[in-house]
């Protein structure tokens, strides 16, 4: 598994539950600010293998970027479940996105770090 790959998974799963992150948030924290579209990638065929709090992951405007109805409504459920507004699938980045300094990231966390 690559760098970058690992990096993104390690992120993910330190999300803190009633936070988000963005795509682009995580790219640039995994080491490549402008992989958003790959963290994109890994989240949709790695979720499920690796157990990653996927729902908490949104684009850099705020909304739930899942196009499929039912996968974005069990997005906003799973969501709301943790205290998260979302309104008009969208989610208040002020108050809910997860700054890089929550994350536990040390310099043994992630390989290759910025």
């Amino acid at each position: 598994m690559q760098t970058f790959t690992q990096n993104v998974l390690k992120i993910i799963k330190l999300i803190p539950e009633g936070k988000v992150m963005t795509y682009g948030q995580i790219a640039r924290l995994a080491g490549n600010p402008r992989a958003a579209r790959q963290v994109s990638r890994l989240l949709h065929s790695m979720s499920q293998k690796h157990e990653l709090p996927w729902h908490r992951v949104i684009n850099a405007q705020g909304k739930i970027a899942i196009q499929n109805e039912e996968g974005a409504e069990n997005q906003r459920m799973a969501l709301e479940d943790e205290g998260i507004l979302v309104i008009q699938w969208r989610i208040n980045l002020q108050e809910f996105q997860a700054s890089d300094s929550e994350l536990p990231i040390d310099s043994n966390i992630l390989e290759d770090q910025l």
